[in-house]
């Protein structure tokens, strides 16, 4: 019989959940901000994550940008955090990555609304 899901959709979504307490309660850089994980995708062999993530409050893709990399030089820290919650042998290499989806999204969803709202307006 199958599985339902693979061992490294687990392990991702096991490292999302303790990612977005250690970054909440350990991390006090404050370039960083409030953290949305948005997906977590781990490697075949587990040797490596990326993390994908947005952050709430930041306006520009430049701030985004600078709070995703001091995440990354931060990600040593999180990796020995993270090695003593999971138990495994080996404990992926994290790396950040500033996700522009949602932000993206909101954005096309404003346009949909304002397109929508015009069409009504000239009927």
């Amino acid at each position: 019989m199958a599985r339902e899901f693979k061992r490294t959709d687990r392990l991702g979504d096991a490292i999302q959940r303790i990612l977005a307490q250690l970054i909440q309660f350990e991390v006090r850089d404050p370039r960083i901000g409030m953290v949305n994980i948005n997906d977590v995708d781990v490697s075949r062999d587990l040797a490596s994550a990326r993390v994908f993530v947005t952050f709430v409050g930041k306006e520009s893709d430049e701030d985004c940008e600078k709070a995703a990399a001091a995440l990354n030089k931060a990600s040593g820290f999180l990796r020995s955090h993270l090695a003593k919650e999971l138990d495994i042998r080996v404990t992926p290499r994290l790396t950040f990555i500033y996700d522009k989806t949602s932000v993206r999204g909101q954005q096309l969803s404003q346009l949909i609304d304002r397109a929508v709202r015009e069409d009504r307006g000239e009927e």
